[in-house]
């Protein structure tokens, strides 16, 4: 046996092959799976894509890189689940591109953040987090309510995020700017709302600007609401 991995190691001629075989059998493995990913990705009820409003939050979540400090992955750990709730599913980070489980907690897991507090709450924590957490090591987000949110590009998010899977209709893509105001201020009916984006939670703008601070709110209040685990059967969950 040593003798022939000696004989590969001193002729390149040998080695060159069998590596290239090597890494092709790799690069199979790697690669085949992606073809059939519809069918082994699972599907949950209730997992939609992102309001405009929160695709808008999702992205200054991840510009302010709050995933540094915040995972949002719930491992399937006694301790974790008690202190956080129901451990993450795959298919609720189905639309994330790319998904936020980070990488390290220095807060609190935001998996199931949402609905936890209220948009006042968040207002205000975003503001200043040592008012309400006092031992808190995060830093001050006063400025996101100061800065007005671009909204002239949503539209292009939702289309370029349409051509790679994420179910975006033509009516909710020609309706981004005014269904993103109309979260932001409140001024909707909930129900109407609703109907279109699931457990979106209205915001509460000042009803002439919408700001960086209510994408981010609309989007924390969002995360871990889309599937109701009051019936945790795999039969119940799944599509």
């Amino acid at each position: 046996m040593w003798k022939a991995f000696s004989y590969i190691e001193q002729h390149a001629w040998v080695m060159l092959p069998l590596a290239l075989v090597t890494v092709a059998i790799g690069g199979l493995v790697e690669i085949v799976p992606t073809f059939t990913i519809e069918t082994t990705v699972e599907h949950v009820k209730g997992v939609r894509p992102y309001s405009p409003l929160e695709l808008a939050g999702r992205d200054i979540y991840v510009r302010e890189g709050c995933y540094l400090c915040h995972s949002q992955m719930i491992r399937a750990l006694k301790d974790e689940v008690e202190r956080y709730g129901h451990y993450s599913l795959a298919a609720e980070s189905m639309y994330d591109h790319p998904f936020q489980w980070g990488s390290k907690r220095i807060g609190p897991d935001l998996a199931r953040v949402g609905g936890k507090y209220s948009n006042d709450w968040h207002y205000a924590h975003l503001t200043n987090p040592q008012a309400l957490v006092p031992e808190s090591l995060m830093p001050h987000y006063a400025f996101l309510a100061e800065d007005e949110l671009r909204t002239d590009d949503i539209q292009d998010k939702l289309r370029t995020l349409r051509t790679i899977g994420v179910p975006y209709t033509a009516a909710q893509i020609n309706e981004a700017v005014l269904d993103l105001k109309a979260q932001a201020n409140g001024q909707t009916d909930p129900v109407a709302f609703q109907k279109k984006y699931p457990k979106a939670v209205l915001a509460s703008g000042d009803g002439r600007r919408v700001t960086e601070m209510d994408a981010l709110v609309a989007y924390l209040q969002v995360l871990g609401t889309m599937v109701n685990f009051a019936d945790t059967s795999e039969e119940t969950l799944q599509q």
